[in-house]
């Protein structure tokens, strides 16, 4: 049976809620000025999440700071991030597509796909089917996604980025030449600026370049497992099934029963910061990031009790997740109950590049995502305890056991990929 997949994807996600909502309260659509969601105007500070189409005019670009994105266009309106209407927007077009499809899989925030396979005596047209579901979306709730068809995961995905807004595409594999080959192989799923470049420089400048090269020369110029699996795409193969309940949905959380009763500030820290590395670990090994950390503590009698930020940023950084932990850990913790579990856990996941443009990042995060790669290179290649920060080494706890077995058998399996 041939498989068939949709892909959903909310339209400039953030700004759409925001609007939406607006629109209800009587008030301005602000996707029809020079809009944008993120940051302090006032303080000039954070980075902007999601912008307007009219802003897009204006050069405004998602993840470059406010302070810029104002400098461009000085009466952009900008509105800050509400995470609880996004967690409500979020659920509310998903069940939606829950309605039609057997199969839901959310990939993050505002995406997820379907799996329509088997569905054709319901529904014998794909694309009316696709169509309804986007028009149902719009009309009950307010705001516009666009509707990816496809084979396969990578194809609906593809799909489903083409012309924006409120759009259904098909990418079947008969179409594949004309509508995706013709693109820069930086624009193909997966292929990121680094790898982009290398093509390039081989003379591998079209998805359709990378298509029709052979796969030893791919993996040549990118390394083995990562020139299979995007030659793979380029000629659209993509076996990766539909889940109806992804982890990274879930989120990515980590949590240790102690040996010992921890009794001090200090011990918890050591505790949080291994943690913290575990878990970012983790989420960086999947292309994520989350716009949510929370940290949970339990007592010696067994009470539980947890905190939660939401960030204007997503985040991957172990650095970042660690502080924000040791903040909510202390908002949590009365300095005296002694406690036997503490845990981390990475919510509201993204895999969307927010925070790509690092030339827009400030000099301190940048240089904390370098040491986390080069962190994580050194691990992967030499085992995940190989590289542990000074308190960590200090701490008798036994932190991550789970997570650090998992990370050695995914590195395992990649050395055999690559050998």
């Amino acid at each position: 049976m041939s498989r068939l997949i949709f892909h959903v994807d909310v339209n400039s996600a953030f700004l759409s809620w925001e609007a939406t909502r607006r629109v209800s309260l009587g008030e301005e659509d602000i996707r029809l000025i020079p809009s944008a969601i993120g940051g302090d105007r006032e303080k000039r500070t954070g980075v902007i999440l999601a912008k307007s189409i009219p802003a897009k005019k204006f050069g405004i670009r998602t993840g470059e700071p406010v302070a810029m994105a104002l400098r461009k266009y000085p009466d952009l309106f900008l509105a800050r991030p509400d995470f609880r209407l996004y967690e409500a927007s979020s659920k509310a077009f998903i069940e939606i597509c829950k309605q039609y499809a057997p199969v839901v899989e959310q990939v993050s925030i505002d995406e997820c796909f379907l799996d329509m396979s088997g569905t054709h005596r319901i529904y014998p047209d794909p694309i009316a089917i696709a169509n309804t579901i986007k028009d149902k979306i719009r009309d009950e709730l307010g705001f516009t996604v666009n509707v990816g068809i496809g084979h396969c995961k990578l194809l609906a995905k593809m799909a489903s980025d083409f012309e924006k807004p409120d759009k259904v595409h098909t990418l079947f594999q008969h179409e594949i030449a004309r509508k995706m080959w013709l693109m820069r192989v930086g624009e193909l799923y997966s292929v990121g600026h680094s790898t982009a470049e290398k093509l390039e420089k081989a003379k591998i400048k079209t998805i359709g370049d990378l298509a029709n090269t052979e796969v030893a020369r791919v993996q040549r110029i990118v390394g083995m497992k990562m020139g299979k699996q995007i030659h793979d795409y380029a000629n659209g193969i993509d076996q990766s099934p539909v889940l109806a309940e992804p982890e990274e949905a879930k989120g990515y959380s980590i949590s240790t029963t102690l040996e010992e009763d921890v009794k001090k500030a200090a011990q918890a820290y050591s505790v949080l910061l291994a943690l913290a590395d575990s878990v970012t670990a983790r989420i960086r090994s999947d292309g994520a990031k989350a716009f949510c950390v929370a940290v949970t503590i339990r007592d010696n009698s067994f009470k539980t009790r947890s905190h939660q930020r939401s960030l204007m940023n997503p985040t991957d950084i172990s650095k970042e997740v660690y502080e924000i932990s040791k903040e909510l850990f202390d908002e949590l913790w009365d300095g005296v109950t002694p406690l036997r579990l503490l845990g981390i856990a990475l919510t509201n996941v993204t895999r969307e590049e927010i925070t790509q443009f690092s030339l827009f990042q400030d000099e301190s995060r940048e240089r904390a995502q370098k040491l986390d790669r080069a962190t994580d290179a050194l691990n992967k290649k030499f085992g995940s305890a190989t590289i542990m920060r000074g308190s960590n080494m200090q701490s008798k706890m036994d932190v991550g056991k789970k997570y650090k077995a998992q990370m050695e058998l995914q590195n395992k399996s990649s050395k055999e990929n690559e050998s």
